[in-house]
């Protein structure tokens, strides 16, 4: 048996800072008491800022304001990563609730046809100039999943399945950002000048305009048929980020295992299927099924829909506090030209495809 050691151990171990053993809890509590505040700020401000701005984008700003003009405790950062990471892919789980594949049934074929039309285009344009534009590729497919999906949520949703870093996250919300408020603003005027209907309006505004919110404030700013035409169309946006998701995750896995090809072969079969399929993007399916079969309540769905809200807000504030203008100042403009033209590109092809199928 061997010899008991007596007398007093040393508490912390040599070269362990204090901070290191204390318990999770105590170690996340400043960063997320910091990231509720700048949420909570944003929600607040929201409430009086014009409904075109979304309060996830107030959030961003904010912290991004109080990161680069402050210098935030180190203590802070432990529960800032974890609002980026696990609260993030939490809330992406719960958005899942309000996603139904019966809005997709519901606006037809012609709808589909648009939606899917301008995601593929979309999507292919932004890697392809992206790449003419030297812009690191996830940051072209962050705003392309932007602009051709459903705006911030697919940026936050895409995000984590690449392993973007928050710089990235916060240029492509940025820039998604940017291009719908002025699609609030301009879509409306130029469908009255132009006499679309409101029908044909309402497509519009759903496949081409960013964010939900904005589809929403788009929509009914031209007439309430239009605003409730635009909101079906945008839903089955949304459905649709489900599927692609997963093959996002499918040919991120197959670009990384092809740079480093002895990583893929040390992989199991269980390790591969979750790097294709995360198990966030696993909840957010389940969920949207659950929904579709109507086996979620009413409130219930309506109390994840509002957990959702909350849990992406405040990862958003994680972001902002996480991001380095000085990295972004050294991007330069070449992501919001990338933003420019896939809008563009998004709104004629889409306007083009509705007069052909739907009519103007």
């Amino acid at each position: 048996m061997a010899d008991r050691q007596d007398g007093p151990r040393a508490w912390p171990a040599p070269g362990v800072s204090p901070a290191a053993i204390r318990p999770p809890v105590a170690r996340l509590l400043p960063g997320l008491l910091l990231v509720l505040l700048v949420a909570g700020l944003a929600r607040a401000a929201t409430s009086v800022l014009p409904r075109a701005l979304a309060e996830v984008t107030v959030a961003l700003l904010l912290g991004l304001v109080l990161a680069n003009t402050a210098r935030l405790p180190a203590a802070a950062q432990p529960g800032i990563t974890f609002a980026v990471g696990r609260l993030l892919r939490l809330g992406v789980i719960l958005l899942g609730a309000r996603l139904s594949v019966h809005d997709v049934l519901r606006t037809g074929l012609d709808a589909l046809v648009i939606v899917l039309s301008g995601m593929t285009a979309v999507l292919l344009f932004t890697l392809g100039a992206g790449r003419l534009l030297r812009l690191p590729p996830r940051l072209c497919l962050l705003i392309g999943v932007g602009t051709a999906v459903c705006g911030n949520s697919a940026i936050i949703a895409t995000a984590p399945t690449i392993e973007a870093e928050e710089r990235d996250v916060s240029f492509a919300v940025a820039t998604i950002t940017l291009f719908g408020t002025l699609a609030v603003l301009l879509y409306p005027l130029i469908g009255h000048l132009a006499h679309f209907s409101d029908q044909a309006f309402g497509y519009w505004a759903g496949a081409a305009v960013n964010d939900t919110s904005q589809v929403i404030a788009t929509g009914f700013a031209y007439s309430e048929a239009a605003g409730k035409t635009a909101t079906v169309v945008k839903l089955t946006r949304n459905t649709l980020m489900g599927p692609l998701l997963v093959l996002i995750g499918a040919v991120y896995l197959h670009a990384r295992a092809g740079r480093r090809p002895t990583d893929r072969a040390r992989q199991s079969r269980t390790r591969r299927a979750r790097t294709v399929v995360p198990p966030f993007v696993l909840g957010f399916l389940g969920m949207a099924l659950l929904n579709s079969l109507g086996l979620i309540p009413a409130p219930v769905a309506a109390a994840a829909s509002e957990g959702a809200r909350a849990l992406v807000l405040a990862a958003l504030a994680g972001v902002g506090l996480s991001t380095d203008l000085g990295q972004l100042r050294a991007v330069g403009l070449r992501p919001v030209y990338l933003g420019l033209a896939a809008s563009l590109l998004l709104s004629v092809l889409t306007l083009l495809l509705i007069a052909l199928l739907v009519g103007v």
